[in-house]
């Protein structure tokens, strides 16, 4: 039986998960999103990776719920469909939250879940031909706990548009809207992924994880006595770091500082 979710990592720490259901669209369904949330919480307690990147294989980056997947929930009672969507839901907090930068490579159709993987990640790269589509309300339904990842990148008024009319749009779109940082051609994506990556590895690992807590923390946030006294709290204790020591010493001293591997 093939694995659903492949698993890699570089010497470089580069970790890829690669989604591997080409045959089904890359679909989600219960056991996909269990291997997906394991592999996470492996990435996330391993201090030697640095950078993530998510891709899928085939046509398609993921088509959303899986057909078997939706024919079982329509049998569940509410309990149990509860209990299944906050499953969903811990994948998309785990991805939102992960202390190493996140990088989606989008091949190709990416439909309601598959919004919210990307939708998740740091940086997303999608080629030409990508789509996207947030199609819930075809089935009846709504994308709910994808919602925070999704509404954080449209903004309410264009999540209203997409949420209510369910329409398809293309790369280009999705990058106007903020869901994608950059468009590229099919056989560019990998240079766009590729070059990412180094700019990442360059910089401090403790750096960025609080940098990703740090936009957490003041978006949407009232510029207020605590939000002040929180970011100059966290500006104080990076410095006084190891990691923002020697990031400072090295810049003095012109010369790549320790977590650069020459």
């Amino acid at each position: 039986m093939t694995d659903s979710v492949l698993l890699s990592i570089d010497d470089r720490g580069v970790a890829r998960l690669h989604l591997n259901r080409a045959e089904l669209h890359n679909a989600f369904d219960d056991s996909l999103i269990r291997d997906l949330t394991h592999h996470l919480q492996q990435l996330q307690s391993n201090p030697a990776v640095r950078v993530l990147v998510l891709s899928a294989e085939g046509k398609s980056f993921s088509a959303g719920a899986d057909l078997n997947w939706m024919k079982r929930m329509a049998g569940y009672s509410e309990a149990q469909n509860l209990a299944d969507a906050m499953d969903l839901a811990g994948l998309m907090h785990i991805l939102h939250t992960l202390r190493i930068p996140t990088i989606a490579r989008v091949q190709g159709a990416a439909f309601g879940g598959g919004v919210g993987l990307l939708a998740c990640c740091d940086l997303v790269v999608a080629s030409e031909a990508a789509s996207f589509c947030l199609s819930e309300v075809k089935l009846g339904l709504i994308p709910a706990v994808i919602s925070p990842y999704v509404v954080g990148k449209l903004g309410a008024s264009q999540a209203r548009r997409y949420f209510l009319t369910a329409e398809r749009f293309d790369a280009a779109t999705a990058h106007r809207l903020g869901l994608v940082h950059e468009v590229t051609t099919a056989d560019h994506l990998d240079e766009q992924v590729n070059s990412w990556i180094k700019l990442l590895l360059a910089n401090g690992p403790h750096a960025m994880a609080a940098a990703k807590q740090l936009i957490d923390r003041v978006s949407h946030s009232a510029i207020d006595d605590a939000l002040i006294h929180d970011t100059a709290q966290r500006i104080a204790h990076i410095r006084a770091s190891q990691e923002g020591k020697e990031g400072l010493n090295a810049f003095l001293e012109k010369r790549p500082p320790a977590w650069i591997r020459l």
